[in-house]
């Protein structure tokens, strides 16, 4: 059953009105007709089992069925600081890390970061990473869909990490894999929590320093060095073993 968003304005006591882009998505591309079943998500946990009623050229017309509290979310909120990289990279990031259940994306720029966006090319840039994050919310069920924010140099990352429950940071030379499972199930289910991945080069011993005087926990992620792009998605994918209810 095909998945869509949309506003909490938009959402009546019987009916939903469907608007934007997805108006095409739903006439001309999957060419869905009245009376087919689709779920839209409210994004902010609330789900709709629909009939499709009308289908306009502006806007698309789906009838209340059933609504229920969505449940495909993490127990913990958590927010990806990632440092910015190279090419489509970071379409890539977004993409899975969404998949994975991450709440938000914090693009940072580091003293190793190559990528240099002026505010028209980040404005253009963060229109597509929002894209992407929508697209990989409805293909993977999510209630939500998680924020791209904007780019943040690394003190603005280090302040936002500060307020967080528990913040990691995946570094070669933190202790053996034995501690990194204890710092890991000893989260408690619920806290809010801040990842921090570099950029292609990772990030410099001073910035790991700085991180850790904000409480960022150093952990492993084993023998093995993980490029920029599989970092972040490994530890969401270690965190989402463990906090999955």
């Amino acid at each position: 059953m095909h998945r869509f968003f949309a506003e909490p304005s938009q959402i009546g006591d019987k009916e939903i009105i469907i608007t934007g882009s997805d108006v095409n998505h739903i006439r001309n591309v999957l060419r869905m007709r009245t009376g087919e079943e689709l779920l839209i998500s409210d994004g902010q946990g609330k789900e709709y089992h629909c009939v499709l009623k009308e289908t306009g050229e502006s806007e698309v017309r789906a009838e209340i069925c059933a609504k229920r509290d969505e449940n495909a979310e993490l127990p913990s909120r958590i927010t990806l600081f990632q440092g910015l990289a190279k090419g489509d990279k970071m379409d890539l990031i977004i993409q899975k890390c969404v998949e994975l259940g991450v709440f938000r994306i914090v693009p940072v720029n580091t003293k190793r970061t190559v990528v240099k966006l002026d505010a028209r090319k980040e404005e253009s840039r963060r229109k597509r990473w929002m894209t992407i994050s929508e697209s990989a919310a409805k293909q993977s069920g999510r209630g939500i869909i998680p924020e791209i924010s904007a780019v943040k140099s690394f003190p603005e990352a280090l302040k936002e990490a500060a307020e967080l429950d528990v913040c990691l940071i995946p570094y070669e030379k933190a202790e053996d894999m034995a501690h990194t499972r204890e710092v890991l199930s000893g989260i408690p289910t619920g806290a809010s929590i801040g990842i921090f991945v570099g950029p292609e080069g990772g990030f410099e011993e001073e910035e790991v320093v700085q991180a850790m005087a904000v409480g960022a926990k150093p952990i492993t992620l084993g023998r093995r060095i993980l490029r920029t792009e599989t970092a972040g998605m490994a530890v969401l994918a270690m965190l989402g073993y463990l906090l999955e209810e």
